[in-house]
Order: structure tokens, then sequence, then C-alpha cells
């Protein structure tokens, strides 16, 4: 039975543990947060015996001995908290961004090169049902050669979702819609594309000007090998959380993902939905439902040594894709 823990008991917090709760080799055993009172209520979700509560990871880490850290907190500690549970051989399960910073993201790197500890990122879109038929279409050349993307995420968050002591606070966020809310529809349009040749991007606050330091929209265009061409568009300005949209045009046609489904239209034989398996959902469903299948593969990788296509090298095109674009918007500035 692996010990787990978490650190950060917000929103996403609840999700890992409901996950946890379906993985018969997994005990959560420790809830931590500042505030005692989350941890508290964290705690008492779990079903397989009360989760201990702490208000830091020093003083969980002075008293427990977890084989996994879920890390969901603040992206500013994202980093250090890794680098501490790393050099205790301790494995990670961390939220996204994976860093705010290339040299965070590459100290990453050589502190795992030289510790036991592995780690995950929690990249779920990875593994949704629609994901992994869209993988299969891209991998058969159903519709021929892929000559490119877009993607659209437009999502509402208002004032008080920046309430708090680091949201739309670019030291400590990191960036604004980008890296926070639409960073998973860019992993997948990259998972298509690959990694840019070119790209140039801007960014913009329209409707909280005043109140955040990071963006609320930021649109990017995108040049891949081979002439491929991408159209990238996120904001957190819209009227509600509307599902996402990923689209995909091939030499024979186009396939587009909206809210987990489907739509396959091609030159030859018009348009179809396209069937998918019904999945448990975990979080809100604009999210995506891939939180419990990620989280299972990453204990499955441990417990068997099975490959893991959310790690460090797995994730990286995606933080470092992130990077630049946000370079690119500021250069444009």
């Amino acid at each position: 039975m692996r010990k787990a823990a978490i650190i950060g008991c917000g929103n996403i917090a609840h999700v890992h543990a409901r996950a946890l709760e379906h993985l018969t080799n997994v005990r959560l055993v420790a809830c931590v947060d500042p505030i005692l009172q989350r941890a508290s209520e964290l705690s008492d979700q779990s079903t397989k015996g009360l989760a201990r509560i702490y208000d830091s990871l020093s003083a969980m880490l002075a008293q427990e001995t977890p084989d996994v850290v879920h890390i969901c907190t603040p992206h500013y500690l994202h980093v250090p908290m890794a680098l501490e549970l790393l050099s205790r051989n301790i494995h990670i399960f961390m939220e996204k961004p994976p860093a705010i910073s290339l040299a965070e993201f590459r100290q990453l790197e050589e502190v795992q090169s030289n510790s036991a500890g592995r780690i995950g990122f929690c990249f779920q879109n990875r593994y949704n049902q629609s994901t992994k038929a869209l993988d299969k279409i891209v991998q058969n050349r159903e519709f021929g050669e892929l000559l490119g993307g877009r993607a659209f995420v437009t999502w509402r968050r208002d004032k008080a979702y920046y309430s708090d002591e680091w949201h739309g606070r670019l030291s400590l966020e990191g960036g604004g819609v980008l890296i926070n809310q639409a960073i998973h529809t860019l992993d997948l349009l990259l998972r298509y594309l690959g990694t840019p040749a070119k790209l140039d991007a801007t960014m913009s606050n329209h409707h909280l000007q005043g109140s955040i330091e990071v963006e609320d929209t930021l649109e990017a265009w995108m040049e891949f090998p081979g002439g491929k061409r991408a159209c990238f568009y996120a904001t957190t300005g819209y009227a509600t959380d509307a599902p996402v949209l990923l689209e995909l045009t091939f030499e024979k046609g186009l396939v587009t993902l909206t809210d987990q489904t489907l739509l396959l239209v091609s030159q030859e034989n018009g348009p179809r939905m396209l069937p998918l398996p019904a999945e448990p959902g975990i979080g809100k469903p604009y999210w995506g439902n891939g939180h419990l299948s990620c989280i299972r593969d990453f204990y499955q990788h441990l417990d068997e040594h099975t490959p893991y296509c959310n790690d460090l090298a797995g994730v990286r095109n995606t933080i470092e894709t992130t990077l630049r674009i946000y370079d690119s918007a500021r250069a444009n500035k």
C-alpha cells in the first residue's frame, strides 16, 4: 500500500483525493495547507482512514514518510517544494504548470537526475477518450497528411477569482490565461503538431485592467516543420466556461474535438460523429475528465516501471513552448 500526501487543499486537490479513492493500493495519509480548515475538509473526504492534517510541508515531513506527494499549491511553490521532496527521494505528482520559468524547469531536470524520486504531471486531457480516438486518427493517417490545427479556450474568470494572494500576480502565477487555464489545450495542439519552428504571439488584458498583472487574453500563430500551421486563442473574458474547441485539418478532411465529442468531416463521405466510450467524471466537465486515468497511470508506473508519458521529458515541449509564447507576446507589447 503506497502512502500519499496532498499539499495545497483547494478545489483541484479534491479531484486528486477522489481519484485516489479509486486506487486500491493507495491510501491518503496527510493533507497539508496553511489554512487547516481546508486540510481538514480534504481529509474528511477520504474513506480509507482519516488522513492527518498539517499546516506546512516541513511539519508533515517531520511526522510522515509518504511515498508520493501531490503538489496542488500555487504555481510559484511547485518547483521549490518538488526540489525538497526529490532531495528526500519522494515521488511527486504535480499540478500544472511544471514550472514558471525555464530556469526552474532545468533545475527540476537536474535534481531529478540525481534522485530516486520520480515526477508525474497532471496533463489529464491526454487521457480523455476523445484524445485517444484522435490519436488513432492521426496515427492511421485516416485523412492523409496533417496540415495544421486551431484551438480556442473561451472561459470566464472575474475579479473575485483573483482575490487571493497569488492569482493574477506575475511573479507568483507566472502568467494568466495561457499558463493557468489554456496550457492543457496548447498541450493537445502540440501533441499532434510537435515543436514550433516559428511563432508569434500577442496578449492583452480586456476586462481585468487594474485588477491583475497578467493577461486575460492571448493569441499565438505557430509554424511547424513541413509547413504545418496552427492558430491558438485563449481568454477568460467570455460569458461562461464554454467547451474547449480543438480542430485538426488534414489533406482529406478535418476533425473537431468539442466537449469530449469528435466530429469527423471527410471530403469524400461528409460529416459523422464518432461514438466514444463513457467515462466517469471527476472535476468540472470543461477541465476534461482524464484525472483518474492520469493518476492511476502514474502509480502503475511507480509500481510496475511502465512508461509514463507525463514525465519531465513528456511535458518539456509544452512548457518550453508556453514560455516561448510569453517571450514573443512580451516582445510585441
